[in-house]
């Protein structure tokens, strides 16, 4: 955890965003060694942040940023005092208040470009994928002189989710880039980059988060949660306090045990009630559900696969003994193989704008043929 030397910071009780985000928590090795690399002018033009999603990989990215941008513990370059603290074990952090901090949070600052999947008005919803229009805007703000004299840099968020022309733009900055520039990429799946993007990237991977960190912030942000319920969110949110608060806010625990009860019965799926979850899944309203099932299926079919390979070693204790029982209906291989089969079907979902009930329902019938 990383703060003010003089004390603990006081947790949010609203999850800010990661560009506002001031605090990290959990990754006090790669903050030190970024800031080590920086201080030494052997920071690399190009990193990799990597590891499983909801971890910090982006607040790292803004924080880097915002020190990088704030001149590390020298100055603040032409708009005001950095907040920085002239101490090592301050990592990279720079106060909240400062000049840079503000216009970082703001989306304002003239010498950050940050990357992401953007809004495409015609289907009125984000986009499954970041185009080549979006990272060839990179050139262009790495042409320009830095507006405050020092350090351009660019942070693609979600650099896996880049389309094959996209990948390629990105690809001819990193085999050119300029002087005082520093591109940013965070990947939950760095194996979907390009080879060749990674090669040229310092890679960091990040760790999923101890659960006693992730409950500490839990309790932080979502304080109305019963301890029973707590517990089944931590154990559930696999070391991501980002996964943790969707969970918690779509109900994930409720939703976890109907999964269970239909992809669990020994005697086959109950096809009423599978038909009733999806009716109330394919909603409109239930986004945050839907997201949260898809998630939730994707890491039961995980723990499946790793149950079956261990011989009945399921894992958390939320996994239950009926897991264990169900995981040897099948060897490892074939677990793993539907996971990514039904993880491709959700994601045509998104594509092509597919009917989310038949989704869930060929996920539970897919699992269905599988156990039986």
């Amino acid at each position: 955890m990383r703060g003010k030397p003089a004390a603990e910071p006081a947790l949010e009780t609203v999850a800010l965003p990661p560009r506002a985000n001031t605090e990290l928590f959990g990754h006090e090795a790669a903050e030190q060694m970024l800031r080590s690399l920086f201080e030494a002018g052997k920071l690399p033009h190009a990193l990799l942040l990597t590891g499983p999603r909801g971890i910090g990989k982006a607040t790292l990215a803004f924080r880097l940023a915002r020190f990088i941008l704030a001149g590390g513990v020298k100055d603040a370059g032409l708009f005001g005092s950095s907040g920085a603290v002239d101490d090592p074990s301050s990592g990279l952090w720079i106060a909240p208040d400062s000049g840079p901090s503000r216009r970082i949070a703001a989306g304002g600052h003239a010498d950050l470009l940050t990357i992401e999947r953007a809004y495409d008005p015609r289907r009125r919803r984000v986009r499954s994928e970041i185009v080549v229009d979006d990272t060839r805007e990179i050139s262009a703000f790495l042409r320009l002189t830095a507006a405050e004299g020092g350090w351009r840099v660019v942070i693609v968020d979600g650099a896996d989710e880049m389309n094959r022309n996209a990948a390629n733009a990105l690809l001819k900055i990193l085999e050119e880039p300029p002087r005082d520039a520093l591109l940013i990429l965070v990947a939950h799946s760095p194996g979907l980059l390009l080879p060749t993007i990674r090669s040229r990237c310092r890679r960091f991977p990040l760790a999923a988060l101890p659960d006693a960190v992730v409950r500490r912030l839990l309790a932080g942000f979502r304080p109305d949660l019963s301890p029973a319920d707590t517990d089944a969110v931590v154990e559930l949110a696999g070391g991501s306090i980002g996964r943790a608060l969707d969970l918690a806010a779509a109900g994930g625990v409720e939703l976890y045990d109907a999964l269970l009860k239909l992809i669990g019965r020994r005697q086959g799926l109950d096809v009423a009630a599978a038909h009733a979850f999806a009716d109330k899944l394919a909603r409109a309203d239930a986004e945050d559900a839907y997201r949260a099932v898809e998630d939730l299926v994707g890491q039961i079919l995980a723990r499946l696969a790793i149950a079956s390979a261990r011989t009945g070693e399921a894992g958390p204790a939320i996994y239950s003994p009926l897991l264990r029982e169900l995981s040897g209906r099948a060897p490892a291989v074939q677990w793993a193989d539907l996971r990514e089969e039904i993880a491709g079907s959700f994601t045509r979902t998104d594509d092509l704008n597919l009917d989310r009930k038949q989704t869930i329902l060929g996920a539970f019938f897919a699992i269905d043929a599988v156990a039986r």
